[in-house]
């Protein structure tokens, strides 16, 4: 993305297949950007992510993810004033008492990108 903090990855948006560690699926709502890939909106620090279907217990207790924190790198790159969420952005999944369960699993969906 820009060659100055030597960021490289692919823009995340709303048909990126993202799941928990454990194989929970997460969606967010894009509601509001502007900033399109293909049709679909670009993914930014601002959304907010959710998990569904983590089958993760601990002690046959159930301990599912159920959102993932982003880290927005400094790629300098934003949309709507949020940084954009690249494939290699950092991130952790958590419980509902935030407790921390592993990255997601990213497989963006590289298409190009438009500005309306």
């Amino acid at each position: 993305m820009s060659r100055a903090t030597g960021a490289s990855g692919g823009l995340l948006g709303a048909g990126a297949l993202i799941s928990c560690p454990h194989g929970g699926r997460a969606t967010t709502t894009t509601s509001g950007s502007t900033v399109l890939m293909d049709g679909q909106p670009v993914a930014t620090a601002a959304h907010a992510y959710v998990v569904t279907g983590c089958p993760h217990t601990v002690d046959g207790v159930p301990e599912p993810c159920v959102s993932v924190g982003w880290t927005a790198g400094s790629t300098g790159v934003t949309a709507g004033g949020s940084p954009v969420l690249l494939d290699i952005s950092a991130a952790e999944c958590f419980t509902a008492a935030f407790v921390p369960q592993g990255p997601p699993v990213v497989q963006a969906d590289r298409r190009k990108v438009t500005v309306r």
